[in-house]
């Protein structure tokens, strides 16, 4: 199957939402077909495969499939398609001396798709199109054309956002005053508002606005979603100390505060559950298309239910790209009361999880073209 009709039929699946059913034998199929594709279109991938002596022909189900540590976005340029092709680049963090993993982007159509059916679905309800002030603690796309969340918040601003929706980091300052006038006219108007920010920026706002907590109550049906890990320059904070924080200062309850878990390599997004199930357990929801994995480390099989395993993400989203992960967090399955699987919880990385699986794959694609004795 080629890759224009893999992608025509996930924009159909994706057009369904991020709330539709699981679809387990479509997302067998499309994940066969992707990888058969990538096999092919990807020199670094076909070696790696190869090396593990798993390719289209021997691979029969999703968990054979070969997953790339996300260090790898370093090394290799994984992308399925010519140079000439790319119309966008995202970079992981890092500082200018570091070597930054990158994804690379022919069509910026299924990533877009994918992005909006999740907010959509799990951070939107409630809001109508255009009626929600949208704030983001976070650079422009001017100031950050290469960050995936900078474009990420951009998309949903155009997309979903009221024309009063800005940015509010500029220069690596937060605006504060400006920040604090955008949710007084919200207050007056009683306009529901969405901030959305880094969790670094947050710890940032809340050391900045101690002083006068009540300035910043937003208006009946506003939520806050943070992203980006617990730990900030000024000072440490853990996970639901940080939700809690942030729900007080907004005048908000906890469950309006929403985590999401994503990074530069994927083309989908995961989110909390709390504003589509106000009373079950939190949890982690990932949209029809991608599949979340919890493995042993050592011996790359699944853990059982509830057990402690490292994430490995089948994003189908990431079409011209690699489409399996393997993630240096570690994470749980979220089980109901009949001991089913509703969700994932992420915990923490691995200590020398990413450096440890980027060596292994890179010496195996490396070995493999000739290049380790160079």
């Amino acid at each position: 199957m080629t890759r224009d009709v893999i992608e025509a039929e996930l924009l159909r699946w994706m057009s369904e939402g991020a709330a539709a059913r699981p679809d387990p034998e479509r997302f067998e199929r499309l994940a066969l077909d992707l990888f058969a594709f990538q096999f092919k279109a990807c020199a670094p991938y076909t070696r790696l495969c190869e090396s593990l002596d798993r390719t289209p022909g021997r691979v029969r189900c999703v968990e054979e499939i070969p997953a790339v540590p996300t260090g790898a976005f370093k090394e290799f340029e994984l992308r399925c398609f010519e140079a000439k092709s790319v119309v966008k680049t995202f970079r992981t963090s890092g500082t200018t001396l570091e070597r930054r993993g990158e994804l690379h982007l022919d069509t910026l159509a299924i990533y877009e798709a994918s992005l909006l059916a999740s907010l959509r679905c799990c951070l939107l309800p409630g809001l109508s199109k255009g009626g929600a002030a949208m704030h983001f603690l976070a650079p422009s796309p001017d100031e950050a054309p290469d960050s995936s969340l900078t474009h990420m918040f951009d998309v949903l601003r155009r997309e979903e956002g009221a024309s009063s929706s800005a940015f509010h980091l500029h220069e690596g300052h937060l605006t504060v005053e400006a920040f604090a006038e955008a949710l007084g006219r919200a207050q007056r108007e009683k306009t529901p508002s969405l901030i959305a920010g880094t969790s670094f920026a947050f710890v940032h706002f809340l050391d900045a606005t101690r002083a006068d907590p009540d300035r910043w109550r937003l208006p009946e049906g506003s939520r806050v979603m943070e992203t980006g890990g617990f730990k900030g320059r000024s000072r440490s904070v853990p996970r639901e100390a940080l939700r809690q924080e942030i729900a007080d200062r907004f005048g908000l309850i906890e469950r309006d505060v929403v985590n999401q878990y994503g990074m530069t390599e994927l083309g989908s997004q995961f989110y909390d559950s709390t504003l589509i199930d106000r009373t079950g357990p939190r949890r982690k929801l990932a949209p029809p298309w991608a599949r979340v994995r919890l493995v042993d480390p050592e011996s790359g099989r699944d853990v059982d239910p509830g057990e402690t395993g490292m994430i490995v993400i089948h994003d189908l989203a990431n079409s011209g790209s690699i489409a399996a992960i393997q993630t240096a967090d570690l994470g749980r399955a979220v089980l109901d009361e009949q001991e089913r699987t509703i969700g994932f919880d992420v915990l923490g990385r691995e200590a020398g999880a990413e450096a440890r699986g980027c060596s292994i794959a890179t010496d195996a694609m490396l070995a493999a073209s000739g290049r380790a004795n160079r």
